[in-house]
């Protein structure tokens, strides 16, 4: 297979321009930040809970508006994300909007060569893990990076709700593609979620469907203790064509909401020796 990282970083490159452009329902309200709202959506707000004064690690991201929303509630937040594009993009934005925030360009999996710090809250959010191959070697980063006492917070796409088709034409919920996929899965399209008209020059990207056993074994494994798995019937983007958006920014499935998972949270905290 091409290397899966340079692909999808050079796809990762071009959508961030898209996104920072983009505007309507499903894009990044770009004025309404420069003007003070923040990115973050209730759930995680809730679960994160207070982050006043805690050193923060937003892995994979993207460029930058929550890891900079946090930064505007108080946390001494670090984002890192490998699209030198989203880097730029972040950093400009911190510089622009006067936001103590610090941005480091690196894959994920090379990150302790760059970075040798500790860390109460590593974070990642919204279509974060189905770009990586190792979960396990995921879940040993963001623990190596906590202080005892610190938790790791991740809140995704539900494993399950990707077995469901979501192109244009879908209607209603029908089976696409396996729960247990065995290996990657290569995908060729233009737009993005935010975009879906956006063409783009670097079309593929290869992703990795993690069920929802192996997310949680790879904490676990990992040395943290899990304090909750929490399962959504809603989520923080147009998943499905057949979603609506309501007043609280999550989108729902039309008519019958309630029928599948669609996102999930977990929280795992380091042991105190």
């Amino acid at each position: 297979m091409d290397d899966p990282f340079r692909m999808n970083q050079d796809w990762w490159n071009e959508a961030v321009e898209v996104h920072v452009r983009s505007r309507g329902p499903e894009g990044y309200d770009m004025d309404g930040f420069r003007q003070g709202r923040s990115s973050l959506r209730s759930v995680e707000r809730t679960e994160v809970g207070d982050v006043h004064g805690k050193k923060f690690l937003h892995l994979q991201c993207h460029f930058g508006l929550d890891t900079l929303s946090w930064a505007r509630l108080g946390a001494d937040a670090t984002g890192v994300d490998f699209s030198e594009n989203g880097i730029e993009w972040a950093r400009r934005l911190a510089s622009e909007l006067r936001i103590p925030a610090r941005f480091l360009l690196s894959n994920l999996y090379d990150l302790p060569r760059v970075l040798q710090e500790d860390f109460d809250i590593v974070f990642s959010s919204y279509g974060a893990i189905n770009w990586l191959p190792d979960l396990a070697a995921w879940a040993r980063t963001a623990a190596g990076y906590l202080r005892p006492g610190g938790f790791l917070y991740l809140i995704d796409a539900h494993p399950f709700a990707r077995v469901f088709d979501d192109e244009a034409d879908a209607t209603d919920l029908r089976y696409a593609a396996p729960y247990w996929q065995p290996g990657p899965m290569r995908i060729t399209e233009d737009g993005t979620y935010a975009d879906k008209d956006a063409h783009f020059e670097h079309r593929t990207t290869i992703e990795f469907q993690h069920p929802m056993g192996g997310i949680l074994d790879a904490v676990i494994d990992a040395g943290l203790r899990l304090e909750f798995l929490h399962e959504f019937p809603f989520c923080a983007w147009k998943m499905f064509p057949f979603m609506d958006k309501g007043e609280d920014r999550y989108y729902r499935i039309r008519g019958d909401a309630d029928r599948i998972p669609l996102l999930f949270s977990i929280r795992a905290r380091k042991p105190v020796p």
